[in-house]
């Protein structure tokens, strides 16, 4: 049996002119490359659960448009897309299914909208992959394949996490791979649509497991750069640092998401900078109360973090840990004036690297389930505008048309060349003089 596993990966914005602009500004180039490069590491996941005698293609469909025919001969098909992307995997998988090739479906999107789905499948996966997966397997082998596999209430032990087959992969195509740390989060963001929807248990992997793979993934490339996978890789400080402390050896380089506390402990931040730590991206949403508020909603921890966020800011990047600080537009309790705040707190704070979304209702979140409710969603199934760069809700303290517009005024201010050249000038010029002030101090002890 040959099965092919498929990644619908070409994420575009729908809002024609920042498309455009995408082509001109640096900061958006960058990170859309960034994501547009990372492979798919659930499909990869699942490679390593299959039985050898399984014949596997690993393969990633970027544009539909641009396909002639089927990306491959197979007896079965597996295919991961993102929301903003359904609906051209719904597309690939009515012409695998016209050509006789069995379709399974599994993830996020198909977890939220598995009645959606089957409408385009042999068989659906809901929730996590791993606890059903073999039994996929072996039912396909059977011709006994089920319609529904559902995971829900089995969390996987990551402790049992497979080798993912990185082999799969050609690693020129990548400018990073992969690796996961732990699943979950212990936080309730009400926008979130990461692992936390397929399965709220947070969990770590074993600190053997996250280097062996790093290991395997520097035997197909020997000076890989890493992006752990992970929802909030430090939320577990102690575990954390026994990572690190593992990380030191290896010599990687590597970026990671991660939320503001990390700059109140200050072992856990040299440790980052020592094992290899380039960036971490932390969520920063908004520079007001009003914008945080709610947003986290077991304990509006968000919320309470605003007055730190300066000082956190600096404390990171003195170690020489580029911050990469995201904020989300269009949050209620948010006006036009967001805009020129975020532009402000931008260049006032010294963020090395910034990225900017729009507030997405993504299928299966809190925030699409409150927005529906509240008849706010401008069209409650149009997927493909779930890009983080689009709109398809009505904003309470601004017009769709204000959104839409600031966005790309603020898009502009934050990712010109002159900007960009600017806050990088910046940080390392911050870098400099820090260890000039070293130097001095460690000649005066002297």
């Amino acid at each position: 049996m040959k099965l092919g596993l498929v990644a619908m990966s070409g994420v575009r914005a729908h809002n024609e002119e920042l498309t455009r602009l995408g082509l001109t500004l640096p900061g958006f180039i960058e990170r859309n490359k960034t994501i547009a490069s990372l492979p798919s590491l659930g499909l990869l996941t699942l490679a390593g659960l299959t039985p050898d005698d399984v014949e596997l293609d690993y393969q990633e469909v970027e544009d539909l448009d641009q396909l002639d025919g089927l990306p491959g001969d197979y007896d079965a098909v597996a295919i991961s897309s993102f929301s903003a992307q359904i609906g051209e995997a719904y597309a690939l998988a009515d012409r695998f299914r016209e050509a006789g090739v069995i379709v399974i479906l599994g993830g996020l999107h198909v977890t939220a909208r598995p009645q959606e789905a089957l409408r385009h499948a042999d068989s659906i996966v809901i929730g996590e992959g791993e606890p059903v997966w073999p039994q996929v397997v072996r039912d396909l082998r059977r011709r006994q394949l089920q319609h529904r596999y559902d995971s829900r209430g089995t969390p996987f032990n990551l402790g049992s996490a497979p080798m993912p087959r990185f082999e799969l992969l050609e690693p020129e195509r990548y400018n990073r791979l992969t690796v996961q740390t732990q699943r979950g989060c212990p936080f309730d963001c009400e926008f979130c649509a990461a692992s936390i929807r397929l399965s709220p248990v947070y969990r770590v992997k074993p600190v053997d497991k996250v280097v062996a793979e790093i290991r395997r993934i520097k035997e197909l490339w020997p000076k890989p750069f890493i992006e752990f996978a992970d929802d909030n890789s430090f939320v577990n400080k102690k575990r954390a640092k026994q990572l690190l402390r593992a990380l030191i050896p290896e010599k990687v380089r590597w970026f990671t998401e991660s939320d503001i506390s990390i700059a109140r402990d200050p072992e856990l931040i040299a440790l980052m900078r020592d094992s290899g730590c380039v960036q971490v991206l932390i969520g920063l949403e908004s520079t007001t109360t009003a914008g945080l508020h709610g947003i986290e909603q077991k304990s509006d921890w968000k919320a309470k973090q605003l007055d730190s966020y300066m000082s956190a800011i600096d404390r990171i990047q003195r170690h020489g840990i580029s911050v990469n600080g995201c904020f989300v537009l269009g949050l209620d309790g948010t006006g036009p004036e967001s805009f020129e705040q975020v532009r402000d707190f931008v260049r006032e704070s010294g963020l090395h690297e910034v990225q900017i979304t729009i507030q997405t209702p993504f299928p299966g979140t809190p925030l699409y389930d409150r927005l529906l409710r509240e008849e706010r969603l401008l069209d409650a199934t149009a997927w493909e505008l779930c890009t983080l760069f689009d709109v398809n809700f009505r904003p309470d303290g601004m017009t769709v048309a204000e959104l839409e517009n600031n966005f790309v005024w603020l898009a502009r201010e934050l990712y010109s060349a002159e900007a960009t050249r600017a806050r990088r000038r910046a940080f390392f010029r911050k870098l400099h003089e820090l260890k000039t002030s070293d130097r001095l101090h460690a000649g005066g002890a002297i």
